[in-house]
């Protein structure tokens, strides 16, 4: 399953319209913040697919009926650029627990580049829902290595997997070789261009650069 929430009228349009654009982009506030929203509305919509059970609260002036989450989820992500939106989603599972995983292009001098992964700190995630974010999804090989990684630390209930911007190539990538079809995907916009080097047209950029400043 694939939502796309771009194709919805709501708030979230200007918010992928902000991080697209260049001259916002100067700001990198701004840019965090943006993604930090974004987040918020992915959990927000990804809140209603979970489980919930009818508990009493009590008031000031008696008992009431509500509903409280059965299990609160595990929220992961890939280091640095998916940090915003990693916050986002926390903002409203503020009880989740988290997992964080360093993964990177490793270039080579042929121009030519692999994913590296060095880096995993996960709890549990036996019988979990597991929220995987990452603002961008570009060929989508980071993802499915970050997902076999964290497989290590148990087998999820469910997974959703959560990314500002897409492109085509990537979500096929993710259909193709996810080593499970227990998830789902939600995106901010699904653009159909990939360049040679990766990157997403008309996409945005590098959104750790943008978010955090510039790398060697």
């Amino acid at each position: 399953m694939i939502y796309n929430l771009s194709q919805q009228n709501s708030i979230f349009n200007q918010y992928i319209a902000e991080i697209r654009d260049v001259s916002i982009q100067k700001d990198s506030m701004r840019f965090r913040r943006n993604l930090e929203r974004m987040g918020e509305i992915f959990a927000y919509e990804i809140s209603k697919t979970l489980d919930y059970d009818l508990a009493q609260v009590t008031t000031p002036l008696g008992i009431a009926d509500t509903f409280k989450l059965t299990s609160e989820p595990v929220i992961a992500t890939i280091l640095r650029a998916g940090l915003p939106l990693h916050l986002g989603i926390l903002n409203y599972f503020d009880r989740a627990q988290n997992a964080f995983v360093s993964a990177y292009r490793k270039h080579h001098k042929d121009n030519t580049f692999e994913i590296a992964l060095e880096y995993v700190a996960c709890p549990d995630l036996n019988d979990k829902i597991l929220i995987l974010c990452d603002p961008m999804l570009a060929t989508g090989s980071s993802m499915v290595l970050t997902y076999k990684a964290l497989m290590s630390r148990g087998t999820p209930k469910h997974t959703h997997i959560v990314t500002s911007i897409s492109s085509k190539q990537g979500i096929d990538y993710v259909k193709t070789h996810m080593p499970s079809t227990n998830y789902t995907l939600w995106t901010g916009a699904i653009d159909e261009e990939l360049t040679s080097q990766a990157y997403i047209v008309p996409g945005l950029g590098d959104a750790g650069d943008l978010a955090f400043g510039s790398k060697l």
